[in-house]
């Protein structure tokens, strides 16, 4: 179960805005008491105390609400984050079959026996425990001898590899001691003697000895080394939320100093007429200081951030990206780095038959010809250039039949064909066995004649294995002489169904080797000729060309009619004895005819080289790590456009060992620029790289699908897991899931980042400049010493109602299309550069000005002079004016909220001019403007509302008045538009 996290948005972005909250929340909640206390002592009206219990208790109650809000969150975040570690100790094996002594062990006769299902958690460095095929290895142990005559094991689950690994009993797998005596221990690829802890068996089976168990298993490291890099990572935060934090730092300090310049220059006044003591007027101007405080503080910018980054999950959701972690969608758009896997990310982790080779001609005309196979991935559909459909039916003892023999009969794979729900649905195509094996299937359906191989009206599950039905249908399997790594070939014994002594040897494996192996070649048109040097040279010199272009060759030869020996016959069965010793398998297999090479690849993804591309273009480096040798690193590397022609890549390319042997200094200068390869790479180095990388300041993304990319994922600034080949265990310690393993689905979600943290910028600027605008307003009014402006449940219903759907409606705001060719921001940019705060300044201070110049002008218009305003509260004529305040709070009310609305309008664009791009490019806008303004309506024109907020109706004049005071706005923001923009060109 993937759930999303939150905590970090809340706790990492508002360290600073909750302290000023819990403070304001403290004070709002002390002085709400105190009214309550009064009103309770002077008023026996019910409905009266009712109303001013209410009205004192909203503004301390939405307050602690928020803060209650972040807290739930947190705790969610706490048990999700223990998930990474149970998933990975579910992988753990929980029973092993071990040898136990028997009997009493004082007694002078034992025995053992072997005992199933015993728990592996109980196993000790000495234990002997048998592996069979489909067991889970219980515990890190030595193979000591094998019951089968070959063993294979997965160990992708730690090496990222889906190949599996043959293991042989002898004395790899131990430390490489040097000179000074410290042991240097073996890649997990090269120590065929070992079996790990958590990987599988899949072919074979065999005795080994315990070695290590419990933590120090190599899975127990990873899983050590996870929980470290969970502690490392709940201290790091986000580029957004460091500069959030400093920010709500910031502001703290400066709504103290506001509010206590306020009230320290309101001491005189504490002593007016209009309070019955100097405590009474103490305790108004610091209400007026906490209206300020609240004024000041961005109270929906939390809830804003939260909700902006979710609508950003649910449209990279459309682009196939499950994100985990809300911090990371901001991370994403300032990433400099992304560390990716080879294998499933740049390629399609699906093998594919590229070349066809042949040998043609006659007599002196021999020549060996390079066939390019058309199609790609496992599915069957394709051809074969230069070679008909119907050669293996014209020519069925020639080369291409042989060869075709050879793929479909010396296969233990299967291709297996999904048929589509529907019209229009996209074939799919699955394996079983080697991949290496289900390309030759692939391509021997390629080969197949026409009537079997397009079948235009045949289901996929038809055309999977059509041809190979054939040949198996025609030819019986009757031995198998298994591969090992010493002759590196595997061979069938076959024999045709329904015809006497016609059996023969079909052989595939490494082209060298089985050259060596041959003393004849079978020609295209059928014809045996014997395998001059001089032909031998040409065919090693065609395998050492493939070999250049990093592509995987297979050899594929035959032995047939005398050259057979009679006891590998099928008839008399003298074969079964002879085959038990494989060391003769090698003597068998020789005298071959040589028929042709296959040359396979795994292919990179459709636009991942254009993705890279993107990626220079926006200053985005990509680091490649795979566990490919270097030859083959760096020719993907030049597929995919990692490395162009032109780049020398004598030093971009470094297998692991090579890299971390360097001094630290080589190291960290090799990471400052450019694109990168490390090749041949140990589990932890992918962690290793993350931090130096994070040393140098860089924001990396990391790929991963294993269980020994967990630490990396976790260690990176994001995390990004494989939804299809990734372990629960890297899902769960990752920041997002890519549903198609696909790099270009990265670079989408990097694009996607960009776009949100643009918009996000936007509207933290809307924010910051309306909450400048309410300062300003309330601190003018205090200063000029006019009656309270708006009560502190006005600001906090502006600040979290009328600012919060315009803020995240701003979220909507469509992406620049220039977005990807500017380079990252920095993880240390500013939110408010000083000209941004000035611009915004300057639009704040005239929302300000317009609230109080509305509220002024009521009294001005009932004959009110400046100054009479000014000395309201030592009025001693005509002081009825200032007993109810609510016409003017409503009129200034109605001011802020509609030239806040108009000030988000003007927000489409940052730079752009409204006219140019009009507030309906954003449709949510128009909503998230229309919505607040109905609000503020209904609390003016709804009786119980308006009377709880201490509202009155306004008519038409007055509403011509607001807007009178609040278009203005539009013609600043055009005109700072053009002034910044003009200054930047």
């Amino acid at each position: 179960m993937v759930s999303v996290t939150t905590h970090q948005t809340n706790t990492l972005y508002v360290d600073g805005l909750v302290k000023i909250l819990v403070a304001i929340a403290i004070l709002s909640a002390a002085f709400s008491v105190s009214e309550i206390w009064d009103v309770l002592k002077e008023n026996s009206d019910s409905v009266e105390v009712q109303s001013t219990v209410l009205q004192s208790l909203v503004e301390p109650g939405i307050i602690i609400a928020i803060l209650l809000l972040n807290a739930a969150v947190g705790v969610w975040q706490d048990l999700s984050a223990r998930s990474s570690l149970e998933s990975l100790e579910k992988m753990q094996p929980r029973l092993a079959t071990v040898l136990r002594r028997q009997g009493d062990s004082s007694s002078t006769t034992t025995s053992s026996e072997w005992i199933t299902d015993y728990d592996a958690t109980k196993l000790v460095p000495g234990d002997v425990i048998k592996v069979r095929v489909g067991d889970c290895i219980p515990a890190d142990a030595r193979l000591g001898s094998l019951t089968s005559s070959t063993m294979y094991v997965d160990e992708s689950s730690l090496t990222g590899e889906s190949v599996s690994v043959g293991k042989l009993p002898r004395d790899e797998g131990l430390p490489n001691v040097e000179n000074n005596g410290e042991g240097k221990p073996i890649p997990i690829q090269l120590q065929s003697m070992m079996l790990f802890s958590g990987t599988l068996a899949t072919r074979g089976s065999g005795v080994a000895v315990v070695v290590r168990t419990g933590t120090e298993t190599q899975i127990g490291k990873i899983q050590r080394t996870l929980a470290e890099a969970q502690v490392e990572g709940e201290d790091r935060k986000t580029p957004l939320g460091v500069q959030l934090d400093e920010f709500g730092t910031q502001l703290s300090y400066i709504i103290g100093g506001i509010c206590l310049a306020v009230f320290l220059a309101s001491i005189p006044r504490f002593s007016d007429a209009a309070f019955n003591n100097w405590i009474e007027g103490a305790t108004y101007y610091a209400k007026v200081g906490v209206a300020l405080g609240v004024a000041a503080i961005p109270e929906g910018l939390p809830a804003v951030i939260t909700l902006c980054l979710s609508l950003g999950t649910r449209r990279m959701a459309e682009k196939n990206v499950i994100v985990r972690k809300l911090p990371s969608v901001e991370t994403l758009g300032c990433t400099s780095v992304i560390c990716t896997d080879k294998t499933g990310t740049l390629t399609t982790n699906q093998m594919t038959a590229v070349l066809f080779v042949i040998i043609e001609g006659e007599d002196d005309s021999i020549s060996i010809v390079e066939h390019e196979v058309i199609g790609s991935s496992y599915n069957p559909v394709g051809y074969v250039e230069g070679i008909g459909r119907d050669e293996t039916l014209l020519l069925p003892n020639g080369a291409v039949s042989e060869a075709a023999a050879v793929m479909g009969l010396c296969n233990d794979a299967r291709l297996i064909g999904v048929d589509g729900s529907g019209e229009g649905t996209t074939a799919q195509y699955m394996i079983e066995g080697e991949p290496t094996e289900a390309a030759l299937l692939a391509l021997l359906e390629k080969l197949a004649p026409e009537s079997a191989g397009e079948g235009g009206s045949l289901k996929s599950s038809q055309l999977a294995s059509e041809y190979r039905v054939h040949l198996t249908s025609s030819w019986d399997r009757y031995a198998t002489l298994e591969f090992d790594r010493k002759r590196k070939s595997m061979s069938v014994l076959c024999s045709r169904i329904g015809a006497d002594y016609e059996d023969k040897l079909l052989v595939k494996g490494a082209p060298n080797m089985l050259l060596k192996r041959c003393t004849f070649v079978k020609l295209r048109d059928g014809s045996v000729i014997p395998l001059s040097s001089d032909l031998r040279d040409k065919i090693e010199s065609t395998i050492g060309s493939i070999g250049n272009k990093a592509l995987r060759c297979i050899g594929l030869a035959v032995k047939r009619g005398e050259s057979l020996e009679p006891q590998l016959r099928k008839e008399g069965r003298s074969y079964i004895e002879l085959l038990k010793d494989s060391s003769k398998y090698e003597i068998f297999e020789t005298g071959l005819t040589f028929v042709g090479i296959v040359a396979i690849r795994d292919p990179p993804r459709d636009g991942v080289a254009e993705s890279i591309d993107e990626c220079k273009q926006a200053g985005i480096r990509v680091i490649m790590i795979t566990g490919d040798a270097k030859q083959t690193a760096e020719a993907i590397a030049r597929d995919v456009h990692i490395f162009t022609d032109q780049d020398d890549v004598s030093c971009p390319v470094f297998e692991g060992r090579e890299f971390f042997a360097l001094p630290e200094s080589h190291q960290l200068e090799v990471l400052k620029s450019g694109n990168l390869v490390i090749c041949r790479a140990e589990p932890a180095d992918k962690q290793n790289l993350v931090k130096m990388l994070q040393s140098l300041n860089e924001i990396t993304a990391m790929t991963g699908d294993g269980v020994n990319d967990a630490p990396a994922l976790q260690q990176a600034d994001i995390g990004v897991a494989m939804g299809i080949s990734g372990t629960d265990v890297a899902k769960e310690a990752s920041d997002m899931i890519l549903v198609d393993d696909n790099f270009s689905t990265v670079v989408a979600a990097v694009e996607e980042g960009r776009a949100i943290y643009a918009n996000m910028q936007s509207f933290i600027n809307f924010l910051i400049t309306c909450n400048i605008g309410e300062v300003v307003g309330v601190f003018l009014a205090t200063i000029l010493g006019f009656p309270q402006l708006l009560t502190p449940l006005h600001l906090l219903w502006v600040n979290l109602v009328t600012d919060g759907p315009p803020a995240t409606a701003l979220g909507f705001n469509p992406p620049d299309p220039n977005l990807m060719n500017r380079k990252p921001r920095s993880s240390s940019e500013e939110i408010m550069t000083p000209e941004s705060l000035l611009r915004y300044s300057i639009a704040g201070l005239y929302i300000g000005i317009s609230t109080v110049g509305v509220y002024a002008s009521y009294f001005f218009d009932r004959g009110v002079s400046f100054h009479e305003l000014q000395s309201w509260s030592t009025c001693t004529d005509s002081c009825s004016i200032y007993a109810d305040l609510a016409a003017p709070q409503t009129l200034a009310l109605s001011t802020l909220v509609t030239v806040e609305l108009l000030k988000a309008l003007c927000s489409v664009s940052i730079d752009s001019s409204i006219l140019t791009v009009a507030p309906q490019k954003n449709p949510w806008l128009l909503l998230g403007v229309s919505v607040p303004f109905a609000f503020n309506l209904a609390i003016i024109y709804i009786p119980a509302l308006e009377h709880s907020f201490g509202l009155v109706p306004l008519d038409r004049n007055d509403w011509l008045k607001v807007i009178a005071w609040s278009f203005p706005i539009v013609i600043i923001d055009e005109a700072l538009k053009y002034t910044f923009k003009k200054d930047r060109s």
